[in-house]
């Protein structure tokens, strides 16, 4: 997933210090010796390269490994990314609430927060509340703004990857087109600086990491970030990974050898807008869609309806913790629905591993998806099939977006670009 295919092969010339720091990152090459074996580099020229990569504190000598020699002689040193020398913020906003996060560029949250964000604000009231979360956890923590070097946020809506805006989100009013990236980075720079978030620098790492403003910003798809999270924490032998996300709305993510699958404009994995012939309303306009009769929100309907007071899918899920009879009916029938589509899903991905998350993700849910999927799709296309809930919850995002964040910071291409302007 970091670098691209040929640039690291032996003999390549042109290998960079970034396509060392994918080789040590990825594990494929952890010592010096190694590094020229994979390359094809001379001894000098692997060490002037990762002499730019030690001077930015992005790589550090660990402890003696096997020795490379089978004459025997002094153990090699090993090579190892220093994640310590930055940090990452992650958000993952929801229709009416968000979580934020402080994470480490090895994906551990070092401080995390949560509360009430409703999209139906507008994106500079929200992105505002994020701005002013991010630089509370710094606070909170001891970092300094400056050891921020990229910012992910997953939102409910389809994401154009290239601009980071979103493209007709039915349940984002107003947020169409949208300059996240550009509203989120100046937000958290302002609250940064004005003091609501500034840190004492501790931990930080060297100067020459620290990163320039404004601070970049990745925006993805929430289902996206938490199906990338999920494979990359649990699964990562895993070639196909589909995870749906059942809450308000009802998407998908899908990895495939190692990358986000977005289709061509960020629109893949919709799944709550596939027509499966009911006559509900559902809030993009149309009729019918899986959505607006098997989402969390479309339970919570029903309930209400059905004299049990349900506002939304987070309702749902707090009736179905204390084991409501007629909720975990409903949530079951609703499985039934979205497991009848995923038969197709299956079939056409054959993924190793299905992940049922959000506010319906518990026993009932999994359990009428089963009985659907089971029954509607060819025996080739389950026999390898873990179907299963997810494993980090809801901070499934927000290690997703941190991950996302690392992956693209120093990725080869951008690790050239960044020790340039660090003037290493």
């Amino acid at each position: 997933m970091t670098g691209k295919p040929g640039r690291t092969a032996r003999g390549g010339a042109q290998t960079s210090a970034g396509d060392l720091l994918d080789l040590v990152r990825s594990g494929r090459a952890v010592t010096r010796g190694a590094l020229q074996q994979m390359t094809g580099l001379s001894r000098a020229t692997v060490g002037q390269r990762l002499d730019r990569l030690f001077r930015a504190g992005w790589v550090r000598e660990g402890a003696g490994g096997p020795v490379d020699s089978p004459l025997g002689g002094r153990p090699a040193i090993t090579l190892e990314f220093d994640g310590s020398h930055a940090v990452v913020l992650a958000a993952d906003l929801d229709t009416r609430h968000a979580r934020a996060a402080l994470l480490t560029l090895t994906g551990e949250i070092l401080a995390e927060r949560s509360g009430a964000l409703v999209v139906e604000d507008g994106p500079e009231t929200v992105l505002d509340g994020l701005g002013r979360w991010f630089a509370e956890l710094l606070t909170e923590t001891g970092y300094a703004p400056e050891a921020v070097c990229g910012i992910g946020l997953g939102v409910p809506g389809p994401v154009d990857s290239e601009t980071g805006r979103v493209v007709q989100p039915p349940m984002m009013s107003g947020w169409d087109g949208y300059d996240i990236r550009g509203r989120l980075s100046r937000a958290f720079t302002e609250h940064a600086s004005t003091g609501t978030g500034a840190g004492t620098g501790t931990g930080t790492g060297t100067s020459t990491s620290l990163a320039p403003a404004p601070v970049p910003v990745l925006v993805d798809n929430d289902a996206n970030l938490m199906a990338y999270g999920e494979q990359r924490t649990g699964y990562q032998d895993c070639r196909a990974f589909v995870l749906v996300k059942v809450s308000t709305g009802i998407g998908a993510g899908v990895v495939v050898d190692g990358a986000i699958y977005r289709g061509v404009d960020g629109g893949a994995g919709d799944l709550g807008h596939i027509r499966v012939g009911a006559e509900a309303l559902c809030r993009c306009g149309s009729y019918g869609c899986l959505a607006a009769v098997a989402s969390g929100g479309a339970v919570a309907r029903r309930l209400t309806e059905a004299g049990v007071p349900a506002a939304s899918g987070s309702d749902v899920r707090e009736l179905l913790a204390a084991g409501h009879p007629e909720a975990a009916a409903l949530a079951r029938e609703a499985g039934r629905r979205v497991g009848d589509v995923l038969a197709t899903v299956v079939t056409l991905l054959n993924p190793g591993v299905l992940m049922i998350a959000g506010d319906l993700a518990g026993t009932p849910f999994l359990t009428g998806v089963r009985e659907l999927l089971y029954q509607r799709a060819l025996p080739r296309s389950t026999a390898h099939l873990d179907v299963l809930t997810t494993k980090l919850g809801e901070r499934a995002a927000l290690i997703g977006a941190g991950a996302l964040v690392v992956e693209h910071l120093y990725a080869p291409e951008r690790v050239e670009e960044r020790l340039s302007a660090l003037g290493v």
